[in-house]
């Protein structure tokens, strides 16, 4: 009997996040895994359920629900097209069970957090692909969960740029 996986996708809708999912569904996803799509929002950010739910995180949010754009928005999102197709297919394909977590705070900390909080098998983020001097300057997310997550890591990084 295969052992079911939880990957959790950190995603904040730009197109690096987005390449991390296709590359996960693509590559690390298989029959009856849990993905776990993770969002960080600003905690400055004012939303009806960060007061409830701040210091621990959204509830798992099933996919069925994330649809739901006045459920999204009770968080402060904005479902993305894109990012939905995604998931059905790898529901629909693969089986998979999907469902979103909501945190507020710094990206770097709470994606860490979140590998321990959801018991995370692996955890797939995308690269912006900051320079050296940006990298230094900014911090990477990508760098730091790497780093510092109690779980393997898997950077994507985005669609190229056509060079001028």
């Amino acid at each position: 009997m295969v052992k079911t996986s939880t990957v959790g996708i950190g995603m904040d809708y730009s197109a690096t996040s987005k390449s991390a999912l296709q590359w996960a569904i693509e590559n690390l996803v298989q029959a009856d895994d849990l993905i776990v799509i993770v969002h960080v929002l600003s905690p400055k950010s004012d939303h009806t359920n960060k007061k409830l739910f701040e210091s621990t995180g959204s509830p798992l949010i099933p996919l069925e629900e994330f649809r739901d754009i006045t459920v999204c928005k009770k968080y402060g999102l904005i479902p993305d097209p894109e990012v939905l197709e995604l998931l059905d297919i790898a529901s629909n394909t693969k089986a998979a069970k999907v469902v979103a977590k909501i945190y507020w705070g710094d990206p770097r900390e709470k994606l860490c957090d979140c590998v321990e909080d959801l018991k995370l098998d692996s955890l797939v983020v995308g690269s912006r692909g900051l320079g050296a001097i940006k990298r230094v300057l900014l911090g990477s997310v990508s760098n730091y969960v790497v780093q510092n997550a109690a779980c393997p890591v898997t950077v994507v990084k985005g669609p190229s740029s056509p060079k001028p």
